[in-house]
């Protein structure tokens, strides 16, 4: 279990020169109040940013540096998982990059990309992904866990159960796959060509108890026939050559293509995202005639202006997306063409292997020609050299035969191996097994909160949502304070998973605005009870704006302020 201390930061954002600290474990529960702009989110960022060099908000990394020191911006992340003491220190101008355990820094490797896996993979076990589910539930840059994409939601799951391994594993193992085939073709060549030596011996000794004129002039034709086969076969290997330089220049643009088809999808969820607050806007300027927050009525011109300009962006955004699903699917038409293309030139280049192979095998059989053609000039105990030479060939052909039969047990055990490590093996498996536990407790939780239908994944990690009465929803068929519910019972959820698994189980819960949009006096309050039975072994911060209204329902609170134009926590 990771137990997160303490975070201090400066110059970070809009906090100055001197460090803002908060003691992550001090209380149970921490409610951070605030003005907007105070620095009440500053929290977010920093403690993803210690961990995982990026912000938690859509912020861009240079403006993490206070605009007015413009220097010194530094983050420092303190926690312990089981008898090891945890110091991440993170920050720009000067870059600084460094991890401490129990008090020594680890050796830094060159690529700081490298240096991230080691705090990720074996330290935290948890990525950013899993970190946005599982830590941090906010209202700026959090996605549900039911709006995320099948093969995302996947991902999270299998880190929360920690069967990444088998990924590992299944990367080892293609590496294993593939030198086993070489090895395969390798002792198939070896045959080959002790059998080709063999006959050839044989044939050797037949022809050296005749005319050894013959026998010279017989071997010289064979020679001459076998360079025939090697000139045939090199100019194959030319042809085909041509052939697929050829065919690699119609497919140059093929990581073009792939990166512009990689940017049209990253596009298209963006518009997605966009259109989808479009419709909340003018959904909310349809609806209501007062503010919600400051209870004061809206002009009907305002409103009607609002709603006509959102309608406007919204047939843009429409329009732009259906033409970059026209471009996108053009696009996979070329990238089918390309991938035939690929095809042709892996033949082409079996073609060139096989060539190749009979080329080496040919040019032995001239070598050993020449040579007893040379032999049965000068040595009159050909025929017994011949003889002992078959016997050590049958017995290399015997030690090769043996060696690819252990090689092809090999291959049926690595066969089984990848059918286990495939997506749909063992993880599969696992996953299977825990998702009643997970469907259980997210009704559990939902239930809590008077949420009252029966709530499913199945896995594939699609949701079946049933009402009291039987009919079946979806996730997007709710309202945003129904929608607000599941999420917090997917995050409570995935915490008592990781806390089952012990996988990325933490004492620390932030959540950001939580009651400030989407939950109603009731579901706050219920909400409030699940926290409380939570904080047995949670230290919980709720960042709000209704501060005055839940001062009494925590046990500490943090308020921020601006103090010449810097955020700190009020005295």
């Amino acid at each position: 279990m990771i137990h997160f201390k303490t975070l201090r930061w400066q110059n970070f954002l809009s906090t100055g020169n001197q460090f803002t600290e908060i003691r992550l474990d001090k209380s149970k529960s921490t409610l951070i109040v605030g003005e907007n702009g105070a620095g009440k989110s500053t929290i977010l960022d920093a403690l993803s940013f210690a961990l995982y060099g990026k912000p938690f908000r859509n912020i861009n990394k240079p403006q993490l540096v206070n605009s007015i020191t413009n220097k010194n911006c530094l983050v420092e992340c303190e926690f312990s998982i089981g008898s090891k003491q945890y110091l991440i220190r993170r920050g720009q101008k000067p870059d600084v990059f460094e991890i401490f355990v129990n008090g020594t820094l680890i050796n830094q490797n060159s690529n700081v990309r490298e240096y991230q896996e080691v705090l990720e993979k074996t330290i935290l076990k948890m990525n950013q992904k899993s970190f946005g589910q599982i830590v941090v539930l906010g209202s700026a840059n959090f996605i549900p866990f039911m709006q995320l994409p099948a093969h995302i939601r996947r991902e999270v799951i299998e880190d929360l159960l920690d069967i990444q391994i088998f990924s590992i594993m299944n990367t080892l193992l293609k590496e294993k796959v593939s030198e086993n085939k070489n090895d395969i073709l390798n002792s198939d060549h070896q045959i080959n060509l002790l059998e080709n030596k063999i006959e050839m011996a044989e044939k050797n000794i037949s022809v050296l108890k005749t005319n050894n004129d013959e026998l010279i002039k017989g071997k010289q034709d064979l020679i001459d026939a076998t360079a025939i086969k090697v000139n045939e076969a090199n100019k194959t290997i030319t042809d085909v050559t041509t052939q697929i330089n050829d065919l690699k220049a119609t497919i140059a643009d093929q990581e073009k293509v792939e990166s512009k088809s990689k940017k049209i999808l990253d596009l298209e969820s963006k518009l997605e995202a966009r259109i989808k607050s479009l419709k909340k806007e003018i959904a909310f300027f349809e609806e209501n005639d007062n503010c919600p927050t400051c209870k004061q009525g809206i002009e009907h011109d305002f409103k009607h202006e609002k709603v006509e300009s959102r309608t406007t962006q919204l047939s843009e955004v429409d329009e732009g997306l259906k033409k970059l699903e026209e471009e996108y699917n053009a696009l996979q038409l070329r990238i089918a063409e390309i991938a035939q293309v690929n095809t042709q030139i892996t033949t082409h280049n079996a073609t060139i292997t096989d060539n190749n192979n009979k080329i080496s095998s040919w040019n032995e059989t001239i070598r050993s020609l020449n040579e007893e053609i040379e032999n049965i000039r000068n040595n009159t105990k050909a025929i017994d050299d011949n003889e002992t030479e078959i016997e050590e060939f049958k017995k290399d052909l015997r030690t090769e035969i043996t060696n690819k039969q252990q090689l092809l047990g090999h291959k049926q055990i690595l066969d089984v191996s990848s059918v286990l490590l495939k997506d749909s093996g063992i993880k599969t498996k696992i996953i299977r097994q825990y998702i009643p536990i997970i469907n259980k407790l997210v009704n559990k939780y939902l239930a809590a909160m008077d949420f009252f239908v029966q709530f499913e994944l199945d896995d594939k990690f699609k949701e079946k949502i049933k009402s009291r009465f039987r009919d079946e929803f979806s996730y997007d068929s709710f309202s945003e304070g129904e929608k607000m519910r599941i999420d917090l019972s997917l995050l409570f959820t995935w915490r008592s998973i990781a806390k089952l698994r012990n996988s990325a189980s933490t004492n620390l819960l932030i959540m950001d605005e939580v009651f400030d949009s989407s939950l109603d006096a009731t579901g706050t309050d219920e909400f409030l009870k699940i926290l409380e039975s939570l904080t047995t072994d949670t230290n919980v911060f709720i960042i709000s704006h209704k501060g005055d209204q839940l001062y009494d329902k925590f046990h500490s609170v943090i308020r921020f302020e601006k103090h010449s134009n810097f955020s700190r926590i009020a005295a």
